[in-house]
This record gives structure tokens, C-alpha cells and sequence, in this order.
């Protein structure tokens, strides 16, 4: 069960630096938002653990 959350809780790191990257790019490089998006929802789905 630890070993769950700590895995979990690394996707939730890594969704929160991808949104971060995405919010900067969406704010001053709007063409560009859309490379981070997959890895944004990609670790969403693995930190909600729906996949």
C-alpha cells in the first residue's frame, strides 16, 4: 500500500511540473502550449490512477 501512494504521488509531481510548463507556454508562447499536453494528461490519468 506505501509503495502505491509514493508511485501515485510521483505522478502527481510529474502532472504539476507539466501543467507548470503548460501555463508558462500558454502565457508567453501560446503556439507552442500544446507540446506539454499530452505529458500533462498522461500523468492526470496515472495520478488518478484511472489507467
Amino acid at each position: 500500500m506505501n509503495t502505491v501512494k509514493e508511485s501515485r504521488r510521483g505522478y502527481w509531481v510529474k502532472f504539476l511540473i507539466s501543467f507548470v510548463i503548460f501555463m508558462f507556454l500558454l502565457i508567453f508562447a501560446n503556439e507552442w502550449f500544446w507540446i506539454p499536453m499530452p505529458f500533462m494528461l498522461t500523468y492526470l490519468v496515472q495520478a488518478l490512477d484511472m489507467m
